[in-house]
């Protein structure tokens, strides 16, 4: 009875300093909204810091408890090229699920596709399509899927891969969006715009330590330039 009486007080505690993770995380960007209107670089640096002290300090970091202490978090310099307010293109109405089988994993989908993305710990995780928005970068226009979790309460997800994977960044890629956990930088001025700010673009939590689950960019959001952008590994 002890040991069930001990198992239930961690549980307990884990979820009680989760739940202050998650709020710690939606007052930061509560606050980097707040401070882009103005300053990108500013509210950029903000979240930079407060992430690092996050990772270092907090019970529920993405990091083991071996390597929080010495954590130095590593990101590239601010580029305000790479801050983007883009609109979501809907594209053509949602078709059921069953239609993945006919596609390849490397071919465009169409617009508001029910799918399964991977998860890095094994298996899938439902996601729908809910359009695409198109990405001015300096060398040429690249698209990108922008997905609504099926999982938690729902959310925006944005997540994507590009040439840095597997040196500088993590292999599988890194989000911009993560809505399901605050990660939101807000609408542009634009109806049915999003802010795209590749400088805040970070890790999953599966990068720092295999324990955790993340789902995972697909094929359609790999992108064939490098994003020397937001958090890095190396």
């Amino acid at each position: 009875m002890a040991d069930q009486s001990d198992r239930a007080s961690t549980a307990a505690r884990e979820r009680l300093e989760l739940a202050d993770w998650r709020r710690r995380i939606t007052d930061l960007y509560v606050s980097v909204r707040a401070e882009a209107a103005s300053d990108p670089a500013r509210a950029w640096r903000h979240w930079r810091d407060a992430r690092e002290e996050l990772f270092r300090s907090h019970p529920q970091s993405p990091l083991p408890a071996a390597a929080r202490r010495d954590f130095v978090a590593r990101h590239w310099p601010y580029d305000a090229n790479l801050r983007f307010e883009v609109v979501v293109d809907p594209g053509p109405a949602p078709v059921e699920i069953a239609a993945m089988t006919t596609f390849g994993l490397g071919e465009p989908m169409p617009g508001g596709l029910t799918l399964a993305l991977p998860v890095s710990s094994g298996g899938q995780e439902d996601f729908t399509r809910i359009g695409r928005v198109e990405v001015p970068f300096h060398v040429g226009v690249r698209s990108l899927g922008v997905y609504w979790m099926a999982g938690y309460a729902g959310g925006l997800f944005v997540p994507f891969r590009d040439a840095t994977n597997g040196r500088e960044t993590y292999g599988a890629g890194r989000y911009l969006l993560d809505a399901a956990k605050s990660a939101d930088l807000g609408p542009g001025v634009a109806p049915d715009s999003l802010v795209l700010d590749f400088n805040f673009s970070f890790h999953p939590s599966c990068a720092f330590d295999p324990r955790w689950s993340c789902p995972l960019a697909p094929p359609e959001n790999r992108l064939d330039i490098p994003v020397m952008a937001g958090e890095r590994l190396a």
